[in-house]
């Protein structure tokens, strides 16, 4: 039991690292690309090079802010917080995603529109293109360590790639791969409204790269707000695991029913189940506490992720009649 207790914590111990050193090193790398994109934009007079420099700070806020939810929600539970801290690291997560919205995609609709409105005067674009395409090598390789995380921790809980990145309870490594993506889109279409611009001598190209950017960000800020949210109400695990752990319950001796089973997500490798289970009327209280230690271990076993197994035995008439007593 200990040495599984001990395997369990560094487990998440090495997934925390992970995602520590992930967030760390997309932090760094949109921290000097920002400021080498304010420089260029002010230089060449672009605004989509002034959207992505907004794009970037605001990436590195979101970042600072995902450090912050991975350092809280790692504290240990305690007698104010018996179920831990693991809630913590949705409600920063949740304000990465505004930050996202405000800093970057704000930002860039503003400038996009002031643009095509007033117009723009077109300086040389060539330290932007520079600063663009040095820009595009560090997101790369942001983009490149997120991935590799992602794709591991896809592979261990053995679901594709893309199954695991629109569920993952990791939202730190989530906001990380759509942000760097949409980070490299973002270099891409500022590029094309420098070239456009530069092609026809018209700031309109710039203007509607900016736009086109703010749109992306709009999305991403969608994105991780909404899934941030869904953890933060409360997600169960997804439904094949919920069927798998009701048929190990019930294949514990002395157990006759499942009679309701609740799971809830708690974090990235962390989750909670409870259930009402129906036991046989001839078993003794011994058996029946043997019999929850049983299926817990099972669970825990199958699942490392489920921390914390409570189970209620309830009878099973008793449960129908509160159905009949149940007006909904």
């Amino acid at each position: 039991m200990d040495a599984r207790v001990d395997d369990d914590a560094r487990d998440k111990e090495e997934a925390g690292g992970e995602s520590v050193f992930t967030v760390v090193v997309a932090a760094v790398a949109n921290l000097g690309i920002a400021l080498a994109k304010a420089v260029a934009g002010v230089l060449s007079g672009s605004s989509a090079m002034l959207s992505e420099a907004a794009h970037s700070f605001a990436d590195t806020v979101t970042e600072l802010l995902l450090l912050t939810s991975l350092k809280r929600s790692d504290k240990p539970a305690d007698e104010e917080h018996p179920l831990g801290y693991g809630g913590e690291r949705y409600v920063w997560a949740l304000l990465a995603a505004v930050a996202t919205f405000v800093g970057g995609a704000v930002f860039s609709l503003y400038d996009g529109i002031h643009t095509l409105v007033t117009g723009e005067e077109l300086g040389d674009p060539l330290v932007s293109y520079v600063v663009l395409a040095v820009a595009f090598v560090l997101e790369g390789f942001s983009l490149r360590t997120a991935v590799k995380q992602a794709r591991g921790e896809a592979a261990r809980v053995r679901v594709p790639f893309g199954t695991y990145l629109r569920h993952t309870p990791d939202t730190a490594v989530k906001a990380v791969v759509l942000e760097d993506s949409a980070a490299l889109a973002g270099l891409l279409l500022a590029a094309g409204g420098l070239l456009g611009s530069q092609l026809t001598g018209s700031g309109a190209w710039d203007g509607a790269a900016s736009l086109c950017i703010g749109v992306l960000l709009l999305w991403v800020a969608w994105v991780l707000g909404r899934s941030n949210a869904e953890l933060l109400v409360g997600r169960p695990l997804p439904k094949p695991f919920r069927d798998e752990i009701r048929q190990i319950v019930l294949g514990v001796e002395h157990v006759e029913a499942v009679l309701e089973l609740t799971t809830l997500v708690q974090g990235p490798r962390e989750a909670l189940v409870a259930a009402k289970v129906d036991f046989r009327d001839a078993s003794t209280a011994a058996q029946i506490e043997w019999a929850c230690e049983d299926a817990a271990r099972r669970i825990r076993e199958r699942f490392p992720a489920v921390r914390r197994v409570f189970l209620d035995p309830t009878p099973g008439f008793a449960a129908r009649r509160m159905e009949g007593l149940n007006p909904w």
